[in-house]
This record gives C-alpha cells, structure tokens and sequence, in this order.
C-alpha cells in the first residue's frame, strides 16, 4: 500500500472512530474532514500521527487543534454550502480548507507572519483556491469583505470582539472560544438574529490558546 493510500485510509477511520461514533452528523462536515489531508498542515516529522485525536505542532510555537474540535466547531455553524466565512486564526490553513469544502469562500486571519506564509503555502499545495489568507489583527475582522455568513474563532477572547459582532449578515452564526482565563474557555454560539440583537448559547468547554488583538488578550511580555 501506497503512503497516500495509508493516509487516506487513516483519514477515513478518523472519520469513523473519531468523529461519528461521538456524535458528529453533518454530512456536510464529515465529507470536509475524509477529504482534506490533515498531514499536510502539519510538521513533517508529526505526520505519522496526523490522524491520531490530539493536538499537533505546526510551526512557530502553535499547534493545530484535534480533529473532533475542528469537526465540531465547524458542525456548530451550521453551513448549508456555498456561504461566505471568516476564520480568525487561520494557523496552518487545516480549518480554512475544512471549511472550504463546504463554503464558497473563506477569508482567514492569521496574526502571526511566518504561520500565515506557512498557510498559504499548504492551501496551495493541497490545491484549493477558494481560501484568502491575511496576516492581521484577527479581533478587527475583515470590514472590506463583510458582512460574513458565519464566523469561526479558533482562539480564546476575554469576550467576544465587537468588531466581530457587526460583520455578520442577519443570521449569520459565530463561534467563539470565550473565558476570563486565557488558556480555559467556554465555547459559544452567537446568532445575529436583528440588526441590534444576538443570541448566545454555550456548547461545550475548551482549552485554546488566547485571541491576541486589540479587543482581545494582551501579548504576553516574555
């Protein structure tokens, strides 16, 4: 057996074991995850283990989250296809290209330089177009392209980024890791259902690394 086929192969059993037997049902989303190689957004030398339900190093002192997160933040927005996304804390591209699967296009943020020249490169690498990177300030949103059809942060804030709130259409759907603490967050849904009016509802609890920005944490002084 091929090294690519071995890889598929484990994708589709992450699918299978990770993913459906705890709970993820959105064919949408599961269809996303068999298809986008995780080994390509991730260290070389962690490759053999990109299918295994846990954290991984991606370069510049981050990682990307476990397969089930991504899975399930991204069921958590409920895409239909074809919507227009924002990504704050793009990383190494493997939640954008998830998402791109299902979106007409994705716009990611990624705030530190050198993992938003590494995104670039795996997105164009494993081929898909429909992703735009930035390197930014991700609490500021992307103003020129909004309004968004659904929002996904992929960091912790103090509270959710008001910048953020005003670049979603009417329905649109955002979410957010959240907590007082900058590694310990509970996860939220954030419906804009009026212009002035929003719906909040807790999911889960996470552990993500903080939202840096300038309505999120401060850089840490070490």
């Amino acid at each position: 057996m091929s090294k690519r086929s071995a890889m598929r192969d484990a994708r589709h059993q992450m699918v299978s074991a990770q993913l459906e037997r705890r709970g993820i049902r959105d064919g949408n989303v599961l269809d996303a995850m068999r298809a986008i190689p995780r080994e390509e957004f991730i260290a070389t030398e962690h490759r053999p283990h990109a299918y295994e339900d846990r954290p991984l190093a991606i370069g510049a002192g981050q990682t990307i989250s476990q397969p089930y997160i991504v899975a399930y933040m991204i069921e958590a927005l409920q895409l239909q296809g074809g919507e227009k996304v924002l990504e704050i804390g793009g990383g190494s591209g493997y939640a954008a290209a998830v998402l791109a699967a299902i979106a007409s296009h994705v716009f990611t943020i990624e705030r530190i330089p050198e993992l938003a020249r590494i995104a670039c490169r795996n997105l164009s690498a494993a081929g898909i177009r429909n992703v735009t990177v930035r390197c930014a300030d991700g609490t500021q949103g992307w103003p020129e392209k909004a309004p968004f059809d659904a929002i996904l942060v992929s960091a912790g804030a103090p509270e959710i980024p008001r910048r953020l709130l005003d670049q979603m259409h009417i329905g649109a759907r955002m979410v957010i890791p959240v907590g007082d603490a900058p590694t310990s967050q509970d996860l939220i849904r954030v419906i804009r259902t009026h212009a002035n009016t929003f719906e909040r509802e807790w999911l889960t609890g996470v552990r993500f690394v903080p939202l840096i920005g300038e309505e999120g944490w401060e850089p840490r002084s070490d």
